[in-house]
């Protein structure tokens, strides 16, 4: 009776976990853009040069991005619900420093908080949300999720916006404490402890990715204002890759608990669905970080007038990444995200051939684009989650959300920079026409960039469908509920579905070895 309660449903387990971790996403990835649209009133009233508006939107991004891997690290070997809790107090606590910020300098330093929170918390969504649903269910669950993630990043300008335009700048901070302050009790209450298989931390290498991608991000986030051969940039750019590189050569050789084993890198699935949301976020996010500008400045609407009238696209996700997930489920994974990729690339070239093709500016003509780059956006986004997760072993999906989300993000401050460096070379903010002349040419490189990681994604392995996954009431301990044969995901071949073979459960040391 209870199994086939569950086939049929999510089950209360897994309604509360879809509800929990969806919200708690949606504030974490609000917070990216939310600010975007208040610069001007917290330049107003808190003063601070272009410099320090500029750190209020990168504090957050950066402590975000740099700390993803560390947070799922965390929660594999404390416990997954204990540091969730620990992340979403944090991020509560920053946002209520936020409000209270005196000087632009503490608004940083608590933007920086609320990142911190985000990081630790947002890996770990993902984890918890795939112990507590049948594996049948996961494509309809995975979907929600997304579209509610997707719905956050796309409509933080208007969000910001519209808080800033009828209460005031703090209130786009203040909105979070009260959910927040609900969510921490109903976590403790309703969410299932799971950790991972591994009881040591990888202090070494959670310090070489930590620091890597902080260079990585600081110099990509800061190319464009301090100029790409600045000593700043250069200097962060190469000592992230140094970095980097020395993480992945300690992971491979050296690393008794590797944080990020990189075997999972010889998973076809897991190798395509990194490299297509990377891209993916790269022409995406810097596609709707000027798209968001020229509503304002040749549309000539307010910020809550733009952000209402990127609706068909920012709103498409609650609409189709449920039914996007259901069709995962029915046929696969990869050809939703294929073509969710290739709409999503179409969508931004016709908005770029529209507005090129015509003068002045016609919001009606463009209406079209938007809605298919919404439609794209969320076919992507539904099954994304789904296949990272079915890429890995059940023990290692806490380090794997992190990897993916640390690799999004990357791809997001990318996509700003690269597209903002085409457009300043093409246009500019002169006149309407200069950033016409920007805009355009950036957008069709948006266009391509999606275009690649639609070409990525065709490379996935068509993934088993749910009736062949070693599946279980939602009750079941996570290393048992979920187990994918990972001869279809690409991992070492087991025995027999969702069993293990001992030697594969942690590293092989010297000493066993010779054993």
């Amino acid at each position: 009776m209870t199994e086939r309660t569950e086939e049929q449903g999510l089950g209360r387990l897994g309604v509360w976990t879809l509800v929990i971790t969806s919200v708690a996403g949606f504030m974490a990835s609000l917070d990216n853009l939310v600010v975007t649209t208040a610069l001007p009133s917290i330049r107003e009233d808190l003063g601070g040069g272009l410099s320090d508006l500029e750190w209020t939107v990168s504090a957050y991004t950066l402590s975000f991005a740099v700390l993803l891997m560390f947070g799922a690290a965390l929660g594999d070997r404390f416990g997954r619900r204990r540091i969730f809790l620990v992340g979403l107090t944090l991020f509560t606590v920053g946002s209520a420093a936020a409000a209270l910020s005196p000087g632009i300098g503490a608004l940083i330093a608590a933007r920086a908080v609320q990142g911190a929170g985000a990081a630790v918390s947002m890996p770990l969504t993902l984890t918890l949300l795939t112990a507590a649903v049948p594996a049948a269910k996961r494509g309809l669950a995975f979907g929600i999720w997304a579209g509610v993630n997707g719905l956050a990043v796309a409509t933080g300008p208007l969000v910001g916006g519209t808080l800033t335009e009828h209460f005031s700048w703090q209130w786009i901070f203040w909105v979070n404490v009260p959910v927040g302050l609900v969510l921490i009790p109903l976590s403790a209450l309703k969410l299932r402890e799971s950790r991972g298989a591994n009881p040591a931390l990888d202090v070494v290498g959670t310090i070489l990715v930590s620091l890597g991608l902080f260079g990585v991000v600081l110099g990509l986030i800061r190319g464009n204002p301090n100029g790409w051969t600045s000593p700043l940039v250069l200097g962060s750019l190469i000592a992230g890759v140094a970095l980097l590189t020395a993480f992945v050569l300690y992971e491979q050789r050296w690393a008794r608990h590797p944080m990020l084993p990189m075997r999972l890198f010889r998973s076809r699935a897991f190798s395509a669905v990194n490299a297509s949301g990377l891209l993916m976020f790269l022409g995406m996010f810097g596609s709707i970080f000027l798209i968001s500008q020229h509503l304002q400045s040749v549309g000539g609407y307010s910020p809550q007038e733009a952000g209402i009238r990127m609706l068909p696209w920012t709103g498409m996700p609650l609409i189709v990444a449920p039914i996007a997930g259901i069709l995962a489920d029915r046929f696969g994974g990869r050809p939703i995200v294929v073509t969710g990729l290739l709409l999503q690339g179409a969508g931004l070239a016709m908005y770029a051939a529209i507005t090129g093709g015509t003068t002045g500016y016609d919001y009606a003509a463009e209406i079209p684009a938007v809605v298919i780059c919404g439609i794209g956006m969320s076919l992507y986004f539904a099954p994304t989650a789904a296949l990272v997760m079915d890429s890995v072993r059940p023990e290692e999906q806490g380090i794997a959300s992190g990897a993916n989300n640390a690799l999004r993000e990357v791809g997001g401050a990318l996509g700003v920079a690269v597209l903002s460096a085409v457009f300043s070379a093409q246009g500019g903010y002169t006149s309407e026409q200069s950033f016409v002349d920007g805009l355009v040419p950036a957008l069709y490189v948006g266009a391509g960039v999606v275009g690649v990681a639609a070409v990525c994604a065709f490379f996935l392995p068509r993934r088993v469908k749910p009736a062949a996954v070693v599946d279980g009431p939602a009750a079941v301990e996570p290393e048992e509920a979920g187990a994918l044969k990972p001869e279809k995901a690409g991992a070492l071949k087991p025995e027999k579905a969702g069993v293990e073979r001992p030697e594969d459960a942690a590293p092989v040391h010297a000493e066993a070895s010779k054993a």
